[in-house]
């Protein structure tokens, strides 16, 4: 799944790279989170076109999104008959630009461990989202988007199950044009990235508070990640009088 990522890259970079037509002017971010704006592309009289809108999916039946969970990952098995993403997988696809993400591996003795995964080299990338325009009774309208997630990579699996869809930029137009291509016509691009496509290292818990959203936050730990328990080989026993056999966990 993805709880939080990054978008680090200065506007006009962002631009170039998602060939939308506006050029906004955004700070960088370092730790977004669900419900906060968030840089979405779409498709606008043909063309790509940049825009703001809330993280977490509101479908248009919602009566009142009190009572109605944040979507802010839609599972792409199965999204193009469930209520709350067929008509968006069918009209509203998205883009949402990002160069990093996070995600917390378990470690053995239940610590989480945050790591940032990203491009090497910190390039950008495309999550593939959907949209949706909620209307309240009083005439406000909320447009809110989610990020369509699929099974991980080898790679990224021992850091979670999930990881998001990744459209590629030739992909791009194809991924938006809802109108003549319907959602059977892209099921092929909802699959995991390839294998050597990001790298990941842990990094500071500090990316836990959603209050620190600075540079800081990605620096790589001195030291190495303790690998899932289901990896962990088994230790040899100590022996009597001996030192223990003391082992690094790498």
């Amino acid at each position: 799944m993805c709880g939080r990522y990054a978008l680090t890259l200065p506007p006009q970079a962002v631009r170039e790279f998602m060939g939308f037509l506006e050029l906004p002017n955004f700070p960088p971010r370092y730790n977004i989170a669900p419900t906060q704006p968030i840089a979405v592309v779409r498709l606008s009289s043909g063309a790509r076109s940049f825009t703001l809108m809330r993280w977490g999916l509101l479908p248009s039946w919602v009566k009142d999104p009190k009572d109605f969970p944040t979507l802010i990952n839609a599972r792409s098995e199965g999204a193009a008959a469930k209520p709350a993403f067929r008509a968006a997988m069918r009209r509203r696809r998205c883009l949402i630009p990002a160069d990093g993400f996070y995600e917390w591996q378990k470690t053995h003795n239940g610590r989480k461990v945050p790591h940032l995964i990203r491009r090497p080299g910190g390039a950008p990338f495309a999550f593939a989202g959907l949209w949706e325009s909620w209307m309240g009774a009083d005439g406000s309208e909320i447009d809110t988007a989610t990020i369509m997630t699929t099974a991980a990579n080898d790679h990224l699996r021992p850091l979670h199950d999930r990881m998001p869809v990744i459209v590629m930029p030739d992909d791009f137009d194809r991924w938006l044009d809802a109108t003549d291509r319907p959602a059977d016509d892209v099921a092929d691009l909802l699959r995991a990235a390839p294998e050597d496509y990001f790298e990941a290292f842990p990094i500071s818990t500090r990316v836990n508070s959603v209050a620190n959203d600075d540079a800081d936050i990605q620096a790589p730990l001195a030291e190495p990640t303790t690998p899932p328990a289901e990896e962990r080989k088994p230790q040899p026993k100590k022996a009597k009088g001996g030192d223990g056999g003391q082992m690094s966990l790498l």
